[in-house]
């Protein structure tokens, strides 16, 4: 698992039932809108740990903005993650990289 995928899943799993856009995601990870969308159309589509809607009622127009589309992990995707970062993290802790760096496997990132 890349290290932007697991910065998305944690940003996701920090409130597993709130809706997030994805440029709240890129601000909350740091990742720019061309790495983040596409992970979360795999998420959603490739491994159905997402679900999604776009914004309602809305006029693009008077917004002075595009609609958004919000994210949020299913009860099943938030639980697959939790489980994917864990393996991550345990693999990590048997790195001669996280010895040097141990707030990397502890995902103090």
């Amino acid at each position: 698992m890349t290290l932007p995928m697991q910065l998305v899943l944690r940003s996701l799993l920090a409130e597993p039932s709130r809706e997030m856009y994805g440029f709240e995601i890129g601000a909350a990870t740091g990742l720019a809108s061309g790495t983040v969308h596409p992970m979360l159309a795999k998420l959603e589509n490739g491994f159905g740990w997402l679900e999604s809607r776009w914004e309602e009622n809305l006029d693009p127009h008077l917004a002075g903005r595009p609609r958004r589309r919000y994210y949020r992990l299913t009860p099943d995707g938030a639980q697959r993650a939790l489980t994917a970062l864990a393996r991550v993290r345990r693999q990590q802790g048997t790195s001669p990289l996280a010895r040097l760096y141990p707030d990397l496997a502890e995902g103090a990132l």
